[in-house]
């Protein structure tokens, strides 16, 4: 399994927003082939930071839905990086195991 932690900014005033639409994001990936964990989280310092935990199968199902058009009822990327004050930062991580994650016999 392959992580990622991204970090957003959003424009001032926007944190709440940017949560939103990136919930729409995470409320989609549901049941996506690959996804284990797609959460979003708001700073409590800091509403206008928003962060994306991801652990997914590998990295060939996050490229996948990376690739997948977005639905015409639904936010795209553009949307996310509008809402945007500075370029994400996103941290790639090893992932080891933990509560909420799949073991490696399937079971949750």
């Amino acid at each position: 399994m392959i992580g990622r932690l991204m970090t957003m900014t959003a424009q001032p005033g926007k944190g709440g927003e940017l949560a939103a639409v990136l919930l729409e994001v995470a409320e989609r990936l549901r049941g996506f082939p690959g996804c284990a964990i797609y959460l979003i989280s708001q700073d409590a310092a800091d509403p206008d930071t928003v962060r994306v935990t991801e652990v997914w199968q590998d990295e060939t199902s996050a490229r996948a839905a990376l690739a997948t058009p977005p639905r015409a009822d639904g936010p795209s990327p553009a949307d996310v990086l509008a809402l945007l004050s500075s370029p994400p930062h996103r941290t790639d991580l090893t992932v080891l195991g933990g509560v909420g994650l799949p073991t490696a016999d399937g079971r949750p």
